[in-house]
């Protein structure tokens, strides 16, 4: 029944192989990745930028449909370390020529970090191409360096060894060396006779630069990507595959058709006192003009660091005054003026800067009994951690509400910016943008007919390489009904690369009561019921970012920990 594609509910370990069925001829064909496949072959090589390129490809999976069993095809694109001389690759990530120089500590870590694990061949052997694995660089110069050659202690320096064994003179012999071996038995290889080896996936982080361009080479309108899964099905060639022919797995060329139909756009409620008290998008499209937020937030002290070198004083307080008019005329109530004036800071400066501000503003605010409510961040476009860094001392060591602008937001001095950033500014300090009118009017099925709280989770695990950190989980909840609008949201650390949520259900001990449920849907599940006076009836849980292998293996352990929580809170 299952295999003759009449029964949808496929037991996961019959997809499995047929999967591997289907991806046997591509493996072979192409470099494959997960459920993608890879090839320079696939369509044009773009520059990333520092060394990368990304090369094009398509993802592949069963699943089981109500059509019976459909193979999802689409495109996709990565990024690849390009098959450079190493000298050329380090030249790019130095953006600086090293040919006629040496290489300062900090440009030596930065390139070893870069090539530990990455596969060269050597170039000065003629057509014996062998390959090795960078573990390292050396500290010392390449003409600095000697190694033992017999067990007599016989010692030779490798530009000697090169030119006696190759009768190849080391030119660059100012430039650490490769080491390709273990420690106790390291093998020295010049950075001029290695060459990286291609199709070597690039797994570590990208910078700003770098997602940019890959966004731009796969972002594409319906009609392209149609055309360019259409001729992929048909390079190939799924109904020539011997594998799927000795399973009896037949492939169509044509795309399924499915129907379907545009959904209305729903009505939005703002706050009455504007001169327009609602509105409906069109083609998704609306914005603030006329419009006050039907729930405005207090923001009655806050104050600006400017982070961005290029931003003069001036331009901060200007972009920091237009912003705070914004707020106000949106119907929050926002001071204009802050508690001090913006500060021109260094960005690696961040922690003890922005302790320190906060610190000026409590000697103000304190004898008033008063707290800061926002903190505005001035950040370079290209910021690397700073970002990461001011949220974490804003939000866990001080527990302060901030929002960052980029440079060319306060370069632009737009009002649809500032708007923008208005609209951010307010939901985070308690407000509500605008609602929906049929949740008022209680005509979204589902959700108005009783109470209702949604919940939405999703688990961040850390990059390749970064072993010893944790993954961490977030779970938000609705706080509000029937409108659906103001959310809450907590975070939880987790073992390293752990999909399951392992804090929606706990259960502690305590001294006088014994065991005590607990967990982070029973304190979204109070936190709703003393917001809304309600304890909700119904229960709606989205849930991002599980992969087909582990999708249910996660479904029954939190569903059953959902369940656990919610027989606890009746």
């Amino acid at each position: 029944m299952f295999l003759a594609g009449r029964h949808t509910e496929a037991p996961q370990e019959a997809l499995q192989v047929l999967d591997i069925v289907l991806r046997e001829l591509p493996s072979a064909r192409y470099a494959p990745f997960g459920r993608s496949f890879f090839s320079p072959d696939l369509g044009r090589r773009q520059p990333l930028g520092d060394g990368l390129e990304s090369w094009r490809g398509f993802y592949q999976s069963i699943r089981p449909t109500q059509m019976g069993l459909s193979l999802n095809i689409d495109m996709s694109a990565t990024a690849f370390i390009e098959p450079l001389p190493v000298i050329d690759y380090a030249a790019q990530l130095l953006r600086s020529d090293i040919q006629s120089r040496p290489l300062s500590d900090a440009e030596r870590v930065k390139i070893k970090k870069a090539l530990r694990g990455v596969k060269v061949e050597v170039t000065h052997r003629g057509n014996m191409r062998r390959k090795y694995r960078i573990s390292g660089l050396t500290t010392q110069a390449t003409r600095e360096l000697t190694f033992p050659v017999d067990k007599g202690g016989t010692v030779k320096s490798v530009v000697q060894y090169f030119q006696e064994t190759y009768g190849f003179a080391i030119q660059h012999t100012y430039l650490p060396c490769l080491q390709v071996g273990n420690q106790q038995r390291p093998n020295y290889l010049p950075m001029e006779v290695c060459k990286i080896v291609e199709g070597q996936r690039y797994s570590k982080r990208l910078n700003q630069n770098q997602i940019r361009a890959l966004l731009d080479e796969t972002c594409q309108y319906p009609r392209d990507r149609e055309r360019d899964i259409t001729q992929m099905v048909k390079h190939n060639a799924y109904q020539e595959d011997p594998y799927a022919k000795e399973f009896g797995i037949k492939i169509s060329d044509r795309l399924a058709s499915v129907d379907a139909r545009i959904l209305p756009a729903p009505r939005l409620k703002y706050n009455e006192t504007g001169r327009e008290k609602d509105c409906l998008p069109r083609v998704g499209q609306w914005n603030m003009m006329n419009k006050k937020m039907v729930n405005g937030g207090k923001v009655r002290s806050w104050m600006c660091v400017n982070f961005a070198r290029n931003v003069p004083d001036k331009l901060a307080r200007d972009f920091c005054h237009q912003l705070a008019q914004m707020c106000q005329d949106s119907g929050m109530d926002f001071a204009l003026e802050p508690v001090l004036p913006p500060m021109s800071v260094r960005p690696d400066q961040v922690e003890r800067a922005l302790k320190a501000r906060y610190h000026e503003a409590m000697n103000i605010l304190g004898p008033q009994r008063r707290e800061l409510d926002l903190l505005i961040g001035i950040l370079p476009d290209n910021n690397g951690s700073l970002y990461g860094d001011l949220k974490r001392v804003c939000e866990i060591d001080l527990g302060i509400v901030s929002q960052c602008c980029c440079t060319k937001q306060v370069f632009k001095l737009n009002k649809q910016i500032y708007a923008n950033i208005a609209l951010k500014i307010n939901v985070k300090v308690g407000g509500r943008n605008t609602v929906l009118v049929d949740a008022l009017s209680r005509r979204i099925p589902l959700v108005t007919d009783r109470p209702t709280i949604i919940f939405g989770a999703d688990v961040t695990h850390p990059h390749p390489g970064e072993d010893s950190s944790p993954s961490i989980a977030a779970v938000v909840a609705s706080q509000d009904w029937p409108e659906v609008t103001r959310y809450a949201g907590l975070v939880s650390a987790q073992a390293h690369r752990q999909e399951l949520i392992e804090d929606l259900y706990k259960v502690r001990q305590d001294p006088q009561k014994g065991p005590v449920s607990s967990g982070m849907i029973r304190e979204l599940l109070i936190s709703f019921k003393k917001s809304t006076g309600e304890k909700p009836q119904r229960i709606i849980f989205y849930r991002d970012g599980v992969s087909e292998g582990q999708f249910y293996q996660v479904l029954l352990f939190e569903l059953n920990a959902i369940r656990k929580v919610n027989v606890c809170f009746i």
